[in-house]
């Protein structure tokens, strides 16, 4: 299996958290849960095989997608489809760092997953097929950058103290945000409106995703687990409520997590693993 990351530079290092292209991927599963993460994806599939996505009850296939699309920002699951022998070229937009590049207000895409020609129109069939022709990663990511270099647009980028917020509700206790939110130097309607053009979701969704995040890195970490702790270490003083708010964004209760031998996944998650 092949897979390559790019690394960018200022300033689209600033907005863009990956690019990455892969090939021959093998999975063990044809249907994967995915998490909310907060960020924004433009994904060229390059293997001529359609994707669907499906019902998060039924798992039964509800929409169906070619050639190129765009994930918005979501605030709960979704189910996809894994194929076998796949290759796909994705870039990931930090949460607050697709504005620049899709020119619409990130609140139009919440809770989508969308043929990318309706936001960037016909052309985008034209960078993918740029993006096919080379045999190399490398080739692939020149061309993808010199396309988000093209449409960087400097008088859409997010106003500083907007990121500086979101880094603040990222890096701090979930108990902070009210002294983060008081210390923006705007009105807090003011910040909801900003964060729902730049970020899509409003700032206490997004601090939602961002803490259900951090409890996944810290599963991931260590080797025994107690809930209690990670509980606590997160900021939860409600046994309770701590399993409803993973259980609302997993599907899980933690335990059900657990049986699944999902701690060692990042934000996709099997649902029809074999063996």
């Amino acid at each position: 299996m092949i897979f390559e990351t790019h690394v960018l530079t200022e300033p689209l290092n600033t907005y863009i958290e990956s690019v990455f292209h892969f090939k021959d991927f093998v999975p063990d599963h044809s249907i994967e849960r995915v998490v909310p993460t907060g960020h924004i994806f433009l994904i060229f599939e390059l293997d001529n095989m359609p994707r669907n996505t499906f019902d998060n009850e039924t798992l039964e296939p509800n929409r169906t997608f070619t050639r190129v699309w765009i994930s918005g920002a979501h605030r709960n699951y979704i189910s996809i489809s894994a194929h076998q022998q796949s290759e796909m070229f994705v870039i990931q937009f930090k949460p607050y760092g697709a504005y620049p590049f899709l020119h619409v207000p990130l609140e139009e895409l919440n809770e989508s997953v969308v043929p990318a020609e309706e936001v960037l129109g016909d052309e985008i069939f034209d960078l993918r097929t740029n993006i096919l022709a080379p045999t190399t990663s490398k080739e692939k990511f020149l061309i993808a950058e010199a396309w988000l270099e093209q449409r960087f647009e400097t008088n859409r980028i997010p106003p500083a103290e907007l990121i500086s917020f979101y880094q603040n509700i990222k890096n701090e206790p979930a108990s902070k945000f009210p002294e983060s939110s008081n210390g923006y130097p705007n009105s807090q309607k003011h910040l909801i409106d900003q964060f729902k053009k730049y970020v899509g979701l409003t700032p206490k969704y997004s601090q939602r995703i961002l803490r259900f995040n951090d409890i996944l890195q810290k599963v991931n970490q260590k080797e025994k687990i107690s809930w209690a702790q990670i509980a606590y270490e997160c900021g939860f003083t409600d046994q309770s409520y701590f399993i409803k708010e993973f259980k609302h964004f997993s599907g899980f209760n933690p335990q059900e997590f657990i049986s699944q031998d999902f701690e060692q996944d990042d934000n996709f998650f099997p649902l029809d693993r074999k063996g």
